[in-house]
């Protein structure tokens, strides 16, 4: 594992649970609005925590931890996800997956297993908007669709969400995604920031009002969901 970050206690990772965030490193994609650069483009090769790091924390925290959020870059991309959220499972700790969808076949493999307690995944834009929202052109969406699809079988509980800025995104992108995402359990929306560590440029942050009415578009598709970060 390579993991560069760990944040100690978080009331808004995890629905429902006080949880710690475990940020690991690497990305297959380059959306222009990430704020975690650090973590995507050209991260450390050494990893700032060891698994037996992790493990001490959450056994420190016993009793006022309920569980792990695992985000990045891309989670699934590390050869030995299985193993570490395996050993924080079997320590009782319930386990939330941050992931872009892109790697379906360990997913399922995850959530077949019940190791995963919550997923939380990132769905970019609709078709249209894709490849600029992931900075890949011509992207090809097979893997995203698979996790989409696998998702909303309702294995495990989920969300989805998007992260929105003005210059990659339009009512029509959100009007084709929430098509995509119809019937799906919940989705948010979420306000873009610029956390001066972005990959990408010439993007801005929709007002709060501009964010509720894509909001209004979303709630014909999806029932439960909502905006953060206004």
């Amino acid at each position: 594992m390579n993991i560069q970050g760990l944040q100690k206690l978080t009331l808004l990772d995890f629905p429902g649970k006080m949880a710690c965030t475990v940020f690991t490193a690497g990305c297959n994609l380059r959306c222009p609005f990430c704020h975690n650069s650090p973590l995507v483009i050209n991260p450390p090769k050494e990893s700032a925590y060891s698994v037996e790091d992790i493990i001490d924390f959450i056994e420190s925290r016993r009793g006022r931890l309920d569980g792990v959020a695992i985000t990045g870059g891309e989670p699934l991309m590390q050869p030995d996800i299985e193993d570490f959220i395996a050993e924080i499972k079997g320590r009782g700790f319930a386990v939330k997956l941050d992931t872009n969808g892109t790697y379906p076949d360990k997913l399922k493999s995850l959530v077949e297993k019940g190791l995963l307690d919550y997923v939380a995944m990132d769905v970019k834009s609709g078709e249209k908007g894709y490849p600029q929202c992931v900075g890949i052109g011509n992207y090809d969406l097979t893997k995203v669709n698979e996790s989409i699809d696998y998702l909303m079988q309702g294995k495990v509980d989920y969300e989805f969400r998007t992260t929105v800025a003005k210059g990659l995104h339009t009512p029509e992108d959100i009007e084709q995604l929430g098509q995509r995402l119809k019937g799906a359990r919940r989705h948010y929306l979420q306000a873009f920031k610029d956390s001066g560590e972005l990959i990408g440029f010439g993007m801005e942050a929709f007002s709060k009002e501009e964010m509720y009415e894509l909001l209004n578009i979303m709630k014909k598709y999806v029932p439960e969901c909502g905006v953060r970060g206004v």
